[in-house]
């Protein structure tokens, strides 16, 4: 969803908000959509990242 526009990200939230249960208040509706932007940012720059195919997770250390 990178780079679509604001009425498109509206519709999912709104759909998003409805499959959830959830009434956004539409004055919330520019700071939400804000936020999707950010996490689809952030998101397209991960999965732009490259990784050699013998790459491992991280071990998972436990106190």
């Amino acid at each position: 969803m990178t780079g679509k526009n604001d009425e498109s990200l509206d519709q999912f939230i709104g759909a998003a908000g409805d499959a959830l249960g959830l009434k956004i208040d539409p004055a919330w509706k520019p700071a939400v959509r804000t936020h999707l932007q950010a996490t689809l940012q952030h998101g397209a720059m991960v999965a732009a990242f490259a990784l050699p195919d013998d790459a491992e997770p991280a071990p998972v250390f436990e106190a």
